[in-house]
């Protein structure tokens, strides 16, 4: 057990608004989405299309995040819609500027379009008696301006306040929840399965549970030194979290100098080997032409396959000499995925990324490549880029079979339709 009395004790709030999407989409048809069923799809023209948020009374006949369109029943009372991201972020803003009246800028930390964080150590007493209150307050003017309810973790720190908003917050009637250094053993180590815990996903917690390690109780009191051991500097901030110890703040912003550029894939169905490869090559032309829009190239790539059970793989590969073509890219990806897959499984996630960037006039020539082919392929790929911006994407296609997933794949040609 730590000795909390050497750590910092603040008031940090995390604040979720409560199915956000669909509660955003309800409130701009004149619904309530505390009594509607809605669901926002990514495309309600597609059968197979994920269902990307739900409001409540949906979510209670068993439709959530991350089903299919196909799955929703046929009622007349249930609403199917396309998501509007304008409205998304103009809601999202005008909320963060209502918690701007009480913190300064580098006191809160948008963490995504629907949460954030705000320290409220040094504020919240010129509006309010106490942080619970001053909670109120703050979802009573949310709720008064955007019609969002929402709900706020209260914590010593980032990661108290999160795993408080996350596991009590939202299942009572206040929608407020506190967890403090104290409240550590009671609150934060009977939680299982490890993965609802912030921080923790399904593979990691396949691995702690290998160990004998099934509750952040087991996690927190397992020897520090063997968690090095087993997963490098990770396993001591797993042992930290797990004793309910943050030491990052919100004012110290971690700044990405680097970002890197990645999209991923839910597939429809569960696909064989060859079927997700397919899809593979449609998600790399995507990031590619990213990555030459900014006139960059890419020296890493990652890329995973997740099998339709559990599991998956996982590969980084860094080139000798950074690119932004999509053949060279899925000759890496191919390389590999055929020597780590496991043919026998069926596929329903791939995910590509591509970083360690640098301008094209960064390049070095190497006298082993023709320099002259290269350009070409790189005129070329530019080329079909700018008709995709112009005349939408398609106009330009490897044409031949098309997947369920709407890929494509075959020699290059230009779709009938369109004159040049």
């Amino acid at each position: 057990m730590y000795d909390y009395n050497l750590v910092e004790e603040r008031d940090i709030l995390c604040i979720d608004q409560k199915s956000f999407f669909a509660s955003v989409s309800c409130i701009q048809k004149g619904l309530d989405p505390m009594k509607e069923k809605l669901a926002v799809v990514a495309d309600t023209k597609r059968q197979g299309s994920v269902v990307l948020a739900a409001t409540g009374p949906l979510k209670s006949l068993g439709v959530k995040t991350g089903s299919r369109l196909f799955e929703i029943p046929h009622r007349n009372d249930i609403y199917i819609i396309n998501p509007s991201m304008r409205k998304y972020l103009e809601v999202s803003i005008a909320i963060s500027k209502i918690a701007l009246r009480y913190v300064a800028p580098e006191d809160l930390h948008q963490y995504s379009v629907d949460e954030f964080f705000m320290d409220v150590t040094h504020s919240y007493h010129r509006f309010s008696s106490t942080v619970h209150s001053f909670c109120q307050k703050l979802q009573y003017e949310i709720k008064e301006e955007t019609g969002i309810q929402c709900s706020i973790g209260i914590g010593s720190n980032m990661l108290l306040s999160k795993v408080a908003m996350d596991i009590e917050a939202k299942n009572t009637e206040s929608l407020i929840a506190e967890f403090r250094y104290q409240d550590v053993p009671k609150k934060l180590w009977p939680i299982q399965p490890l993965s609802k815990f912030w921080g923790i996903n399904r593979k990691t917690e396949i691995k702690l549970n290998k160990r004998g390690i099934f509750t952040i109780g087991d996690l927190a009191n397992y020897s520090h030194h063997y968690l090095k051991k087993d997963f490098g500097i990770i396993g001591v901030d797993l042992h930290l979290h797990a004793n309910g110890i943050d030491q990052s703040k919100i004012s110290e912003k971690y700044k990405v100098t680097n970002p890197s550029i990645c999209k991923s894939q839910i597939l429809m169905r569960d696909y064989r080997f060859e079927e997700s490869k397919i899809v593979m090559q449609e998600l790399i032309e995507d990031v590619a032409s990213r990555v030459r829009a900014r006139n960059q190239l890419a020296r890493t790539i990652h890329f995973s396959f997740g099998y339709s059970d559990e599991g998956g793989i996982n590969k980084q590969y860094t080139l000798e000499d950074p690119t932004n073509l999509e053949s060279q890219i899925f000759k890496v990806v191919t390389y590999f995925a055929d020597k780590l897959c496991d043919r026998s499984k069926l596929f329903r996630t791939i995910s590509i990324s591509l970083s360690g960037f640098i301008d094209e006039n960064d390049r070095q020539l190497n006298l082993f490549i023709d320099e002259y082919e290269r350009k070409r392929s790189e005129k070329l790929a530019k080329t079909i880029d700018a008709l995709h911006q112009k005349f939408g994407r398609g106009i330009v296609s490897k044409a031949s079979s098309y997947t369920e997933a709407g890929t494509k794949h075959g020699r290059l040609g230009l779709m009938a339709g369109h004159k040049m």
